[in-house]
């Protein structure tokens, strides 16, 4: 098993009941490890939630709490994902100070290299949406601090497997509860 700590992020389908993202973060921190993301939202199957948890670990480490992870009643299946295996996408807005015409100008050469988006433009502060992967994201924050980022909000990262493979694959029995 490989022993270098990386990000790994954990693709877990939960039964949509109050109280099962709670649940899924409160093991983490039973077992010492960080949450760097977490995203949680609806699919297309009724009653069933997506939670997508960003961590850093080893491949042991990673593992173990896949397996931790599934013996929750309410989680339906685990999928760990690298950033090989899959695809992976973090929305983040941010808001930036744009003092003048030539900073605004300077800040929409930006955001078209980074096919970003616009979403509002006042006098003196413009609102960008980024959609992309972490070093994306990373790489456009750094060019925008030198303008002042008054604020900004990230969603977390999603993530699906590429391919035909899918989570669904991965579900447990029904022998296992």
């Amino acid at each position: 098993m490989n022993t270098e700590k990386k990000a790994y992020t954990l693709s877990i389908l939960v039964e949509d009941v109050p109280g099962v993202l709670s649940q899924v973060a409160r093991l983490f921190s039973r077992k010492g490890y960080n949450i760097e993301s977490i995203c949680a939202g609806s699919t297309t199957q009724p009653g069933v939630t997506r939670i997508s948890v960003v961590t850093i670990g080893d491949e042991k480490m990673i593992t173990q709490l896949a397996m931790q992870l599934s013996k929750l009643l309410l989680v339906i299946s685990v999928d760990i994902l690298t950033g090989e295996d899959s695809v992976q996408r973090e929305l983040v807005l941010i808001k930036v100070n744009a003092a003048d015409k030539d900073a605004r100008d300077e800040i929409i050469q930006i955001v078209n290299v980074f096919r970003a988006s616009i979403l509002d433009m006042a006098k003196d502060t413009l609102t960008i949406a980024v959609l992309g992967t972490a070093d994306k994201t990373s790489a456009i924050l750094n060019l925008l601090e030198d303008f002042g980022i008054l604020e900004s909000a990230r969603t977390g990262m999603v993530a699906l497997e590429r391919g035909r493979n899918n989570i669904h694959d991965k579900n447990k029995l029904k022998e296992e509860y």
